[in-house]
C-alpha cells in the first residue's frame, strides 16, 4: 500500500508556504514540521515583515511547533523545508534535537554544510526533495528582483 504522507507529499506543503512568501515579496522558503504524519507547525519567511533577521521559515515552525508539543524538543518531528537551512536555522534544529530534516535546493553560499556546521548526531537528513521546484521558486524571485533594478 502506498503511504500517502511521504516526504514529497510534506515538501509540497512547504512549497505552498514558499508561494506565500513569494506573495508577499519575501523570499520564498517555506517550512513545515511534521509529527506522526500530521503538520503541527508552518512557517515561511517573514524576515521583511517582520523587520526581523531571525524570522527565517524554519525559525517560525520552531517555534509553533514547540508551542504545540509544550516541549523545547522536537525529537519524533520532521522539518521539511525548501531550501537548505543556514547556519542559525540548523544551529536551532541541533538545540531542538529535530529528528530529521528533509530539505529541498541546496544552498551553496548559506547553507549549513557549506559552512561545515552540523546538525544534532541522531537527526537524519535527506536532500533534493523537490529540489527543482523549490529552485524554481528561488530563481522566480531574484529574477523579478534583478528586474527591478
Amino acid at each position: 500500500m502506498i503511504n500517502p504522507f511521504d516526504d514529497t507529499y510534506f515538501m509540497k506543503k512547504a512549497l505552498q508556504e514558499a508561494e506565500l512568501a513569494l506573495a508577499e515579496g519575501e523570499v520564498p522558503i517555506g517550512a513545515v514540521i511534521v509529527c506522526n504524519n500530521q503538520i503541527i507547525a508552518k512557517g515561511h519567511n517573514q524576515v521583511e515583515t517582520l523587520n526581523d533577521a531571525t524570522a527565517h521559515a524554519e525559525m517560525l515552525a520552531f517555534t509553533a511547533a514547540t508551542n504545540y508539543l509544550g516541549s523545547k524538543y522536537l525529537k519524533n518531528c520532521t522539518l521539511y523545508v525548501t531550501l537548505e537551512p543556514c547556519q542559525m536555522c540548523a544551529g536551532a534544529a541541533f538545540w531542538a534535537q529535530v529528528g530529521r530534516i528533509v530539505y529541498g535546493a541546496t544552498d551553496e553560499q548559506r547553507g549549513y554544510e557549506h559552512w561545515h556546521c552540523k546538525v544534532h548526531p541522531k537527526t537524519e537528513v535527506v536532500k533534493g526533495v523537490l529540489a527543482e521546484e523549490s529552485q524554481a521558486l528561488l530563481d522566480t524571485f531574484f529574477s523579478r528582483l534583478r528586474k527591478k533594478k
